[in-house]
């Protein structure tokens, strides 16, 4: 019973993981929530795996910082914001369909919210110094 567990969290882990990565290129997927439940599944199931996910580029840019620091920094939130819009913007050029852009408004108007209201700005500086602490 515990094989088929671990086998379930590992497969979990991976899917978060992908969903994650996909997250990073596609507006409406949040990337750091996807790789938190990764880490949290491959640390239940693979400490091997759970180490590597750590020492990744994207858990680093993306997880590592906010779970340390406890938020994003300013010019990182509105560099995630342009690229968003950017992403939402040309998906409702390219399909010209009234019920495609009000669901894109609302991704567009949550994302804000998300970045102004919930998710706090820390200080660049809180971010260079997990990101030194994790070079060591």
């Amino acid at each position: 019973m515990r094989r088929l567990a671990r086998s379930l969290q590992l497969a979990g882990a991976w899917a978060s993981f992908g969903a994650g990565c996909i997250g990073v290129f596609v507006p409406v997927l949040p990337t750091t929530p996807f790789l938190l439940l990764a880490a949290f599944l491959f640390a239940q199931s693979s400490p091997r795996t759970h180490a590597w996910l750590c020492s990744t580029k994207v858990y680093r840019r993306y997880v590592a910082a906010f779970k340390q620091a406890g938020g994003i920094p300013l010019a990182t939130k509105i560099r995630m914001i342009g690229v968003s819009y950017a992403m939402l913007s040309i998906s409702a050029l390219v399909v010209q369909k009234p019920l495609v852009w009000a669901i894109l408004g609302c991704v567009a108007v949550f994302l804000l919210y998300l970045m102004a209201v919930r998710i706090p700005t820390i200080e660049q500086d809180s971010v260079d110094r997990v990101r030194t602490e994790d070079a060591t």
